[in-house]
């Protein structure tokens, strides 16, 4: 399973970007997907969750500005992004999880950097 990530950039305050985060081989169909977030010498935060059962969780910073959905389709994961602050600059990595191998797969991250 590779993740490719997509959609980063320079955005000002208050702006939106979309992420997407494409899975491949396409006969591979998530169940549990989420992207995290970085900032240098921080640990991994956990932005939004997706389960395809249909719960969605998003974290608390991002609550009421991020949304996160599954393009079946097109197999993206992918994440809207609203009403962006300086403090969500970071950069943002896809995963999902097998839940046969319980293996967990993750994308190779892509820059947001959001300027007041």
């Amino acid at each position: 399973v590779q993740l490719q990530a997509s959609g980063g950039g320079l955005v000002q305050a208050g702006g939106s970007l979309r992420l997407s985060c494409a899975v491949s081989p396409t006969i591979f169909k998530p169940k549990i997907m989420a992207w995290y977030r970085q900032t240098p010498g921080n640990e991994r935060e956990l932005v939004a969750r997706y389960l395809t059962t249909g719960s969605k969780s998003v974290g608390d910073s991002p609550q009421g500005r991020f949304v996160i959905s599954f393009d079946n389709a097109k197999n993206t994961i992918d994440l809207q992004m609203y009403s962006l602050k300086p403090e969500d600059t970071a950069v943002y990595y896809c995963t999902v999880q097998d839940l046969k191998t319980l293996n967990q797969y993750w994308g190779q991250g892509t820059e947001v950097t959001v300027s007041s």
